[in-house]
């Protein structure tokens, strides 16, 4: 499957070259909305995923994640990962290091964005290695 047969209800947006860096593989992002609220379309090749993170903030900051396409995983540190299917929705409280991504086998699209809080931020740590997520179930199941 290419990235224009991949079919999903938001926009599949341009290569996520601002952030590839903290992938492996490739993702694309769609903008949805500005303002005090950003909203973006996020999608994965099958494979891509992106490194560990932790969102910041205080009196918010949580990310929120609204699975829209295909099928992926989310992982909080220390936790089984959870399977991600269109109409899963995670709330990643601020402070948990986590990451998201496509299944090996599957295109993956999300609606990210971040609670209003103050002085949010984003801390990129090391990718989910390729040991790491060969250990996922790679035929689309649930772990």
């Amino acid at each position: 499957m290419t990235a224009n047969e991949f079919d999903q209800i938001f926009p599949l947006g341009p290569k996520n070259d601002a952030f590839a860096q903290y992938f492996i593989g490739q993702s694309y992002l769609a903008p949805l909305t500005s303002g005090s609220v950003p909203v973006s379309n996020v999608s994965f090749e099958p494979g891509c995923r992106n490194n560990w993170h932790i969102h910041h903030g205080t009196g918010g900051g949580d990310q929120i994640l609204l699975c829209t396409a295909g099928s992926g995983w989310y992982q909080a540190e220390g936790e089984d990962p959870v399977s991600l299917e269109p109409g899963t929705a995670i709330r990643v409280p601020v402070g948990t290091k986590h990451w998201h991504g496509a299944k090996a086998d599957s295109w993956f699209s999300h609606v990210a964005f971040i609670t209003p809080g103050e002085d949010p931020s984003n801390e990129w740590l090391e990718p989910v290695t390729d040991d790491e997520y060969g250990k996922l179930p790679k035929n689309g199941d649930a772990a």
